[in-house]
């Protein structure tokens, strides 16, 4: 596989029985099946060999394949847990896979990735796959209480299918019991070294400081945070799971929503991996029209952001300033979508309709319009004196740290890497557009500010170039799996006749295989993970969403602050809630 032969030749060298087989894939990830002895160490050796450096736990699940037909050249497995690691030197992916045949366990990563802890917590909680060493193996998900684990075949899809629901009040009692935070179980102590008792405050999951239901639990010295365990799953409603019992089109809606405040960028990565997996080729005013889409709801997320983190920290104005220009982008959204926060408007092939007369002059006023707001909101926050006490030297951490953890996005970037999926691994075609990627220095939370505002500077350019260069042709792919026929040709071709009837009554075939495809999202990298058996449906469809890792990583850099530095620790991550427990 081109780009990858020193790593088969190290892999191979270093560890001669570690690697069972290798896959090829859609993606041309380089894919490797390890013994599930040796994932630890082969996981050490891709990480700090010198060359490599796969630094970056991308991304860790599983797939249940009792169920699964077409596994040529596959070892055989019940469970097979997959890793996803990102060299940053390299600029490359690597896909590690462990077949579990028989008892549904492996060795924690926790070692050698922090960002193991809770990607391993929602295998174990989805899939009941164990992890030996790990700190704290609980369900991250679902409630404590829960029976089985849904991502299992076998585990109903409904809450039709699972029997009418009772709740008794000793089982209430048993459940408040079970829901009770133990310091204990998280390897925290009730006093300190000094034989002062440590105080445990909840922080949530009902404040609006946590911009949704997210429940802290804080460890406090005093008026100091030593320690903070995030209590996720609120907003869990099996988004993956989902995908399992839906169309690869009807499936389209649910992707919308996992991130909420991005509209069609969370459809973007999705029909762009099942465009590679069919083998269809995206015309080119489709692309653009993808782009200018794209940018248009980063700008409409970043708004939401910025009102909301001056709101956290006692400003009020802003707020109704950012929500008024997001209204305006969405005047400019409907108008070509039809609809405004959730458009469901990207097809496999390309978009669902052609843009409409006029969405030119309507765009063309939003960049005449948004410049001069953007100075006016520079005057009212980031200039405040009380914004800069309040996020100057707050929330620090560094390149390594965010690499280590899993860190993508303005999060990223404000540590001073300049990283931008659209320019290290241009996907639709943003190969051919001219902009800037911004950069902090300090990795606080006012660099991370920083880096959000000019990011809406840059996407205005972006949208600019779509306007003066949007090309001509169709908006949709001609291919079968993407388009029906045209109905004209039905009443006379009986086999044109029988393609139209099943694609739209049933959906494309996705042909089997697996691939990954990301993009960069507004918060950070967002990618969809599809295993096709060759069927109308998803086999398996796993969501990697940055805020997930992002949440993680708050505990690690908030010890050592007081509570009001949490408000801006937490406003300056800019996570979604749906986006972590999708």
């Amino acid at each position: 596989m081109q780009g990858y032969e020193d790593i088969a030749d190290k892999l191979k060298g270093k560890f001669p029985e570690a690697v069972q087989a290798e896959q090829q894939t859609q993606d041309n990830i380089l894919t490797y099946w390890i013994h599930k002895d040796q994932i630890v160490k082969v996981a050490e050796f891709l990480k700090k060999e010198p060359g490599l450096e796969f630094r970056s736990l991308f991304d860790l699940t599983a797939i249940d394949e009792q169920a699964r037909k077409h596994r040529e050249g596959q070892p055989s497995s019940k469970f097979t847990v997959v890793y996803l690691l990102l060299s940053y030197a390299r600029n490359q992916f690597i896909r590690l896979k462990v077949a579990l045949p028989d008892e549904p366990k492996l060795p924690t990563m926790t070692g050698v990735w922090p960002a193991a802890n809770f990607y391993e917590r929602e295998v174990f909680d989805m899939f009941g796959i164990s992890f030996e060493g790990h700190p704290s193996l609980y369900r991250i998900l679902m409630p404590r209480y829960w029976k089985g684990h849904p991502l299992q075949k076998q585990h109903p899809a409904r809450a039709t299918e699972m029997g009418k629901f009772s709740l008794s009040e000793e089982q209430m009692m048993d459940m408040q019991e079970i829901l009770q935070f133990k310091p204990e179980e998280w390897g925290l102590k009730s006093t300190s070294d000094n034989n002062d008792d440590f105080m445990f405050l909840n922080l949530g999951p009902q404040h609006p400081g946590t911009h949704g239901v997210l429940r802290l639990i804080l460890q406090m010295d005093g008026e100091i945070i030593t320690n903070v365990i995030p209590d996720i799953g609120f907003h869990h409603r099996g988004a993956e799971k989902m995908a399992e019992r839906q169309s690869w089109h009807s499936y389209l809606p649910y992707t919308d929503r996992v991130e909420y405040l991005s509209g069609v960028l969370n459809n973007h990565p999705y029909v762009m991996n099942l465009e590679r997996m069919a083998g269809i080729e995206v015309p080119d005013r489709a692309k653009v029209i993808r782009i200018m889409l794209d940018e248009l709801f980063r700008i409409s997320s970043h708004l939401v952001w910025y009102g909301t983190f001056a709101q956290d920290l006692g400003m009020m104005t802003p707020v109704f300033l950012t929500f008024y220009d997001r209204e305006r982008l969405f005047s400019i959204i409907e108008a070509v979508c039809g609809d405004r926060m959730h458009p469901n408007w990207f097809r496999i092939g390309g978009v669902a309709q052609d843009l409409p007369e006029g969405w030119d002059k309507l765009v063309r006023e939003f960049l005449d319009y948004f410049p001069a707001r953007l100075k006016e909101y520079d005057k009212m926050v980031l200039k405040n004196n009380i914004f800069k006490a309040r996020t100057v030297g707050i929330g620090v951490y560094n390149t390594e740290e965010a690499i280590d953890w899993g860190i993508t996005g303005p999060g990223l970037r404000s540590t001073g890497l300049a990283w931008d999926f659209r320019k290290q691994q241009p996907y639709g075609g943003y190969d051919q557009f001219d902009f800037e990627v911004p950069v902090g220095n300090n990795g606080d939370c006012y660099d991370r500010a920083l880096v959000h505002v000019e990011e809406m500077r840059q996407s205005l350019r972006i949208i600019e170039q779509c306007l003066n260069n949007m090309p001509s042709g169709p908006y949709k792919s001609s291919h079968p799996v993407a388009t029906p026929p045209d109905k004209k040709h039905t009443m006379y071709d009986i086999e044109t006749l029988i393609n139209h009837f099943v694609n739209v009554s049933w959906g494309p075939v996705i042909p089997a295989g697996e691939s990954f495809t990301g993009i960069e999202s507004s918060k950070g990298y967002t990618g969809y993970y599809v295993v096709s058996d060759g069927s109308t449906v998803s086999y398996r469809t796993r969501i990697r969403t940055p805020s997930f890792p992002h949440i993680q990583f708050v505990p690690y850099y908030s010890k050592g602050y007081t509570i009001a530095d949490l408000m801006s620790i937490l406003g300056a991550v800019d996570f979604v809630l749906s986006d972590i427990d999708r």
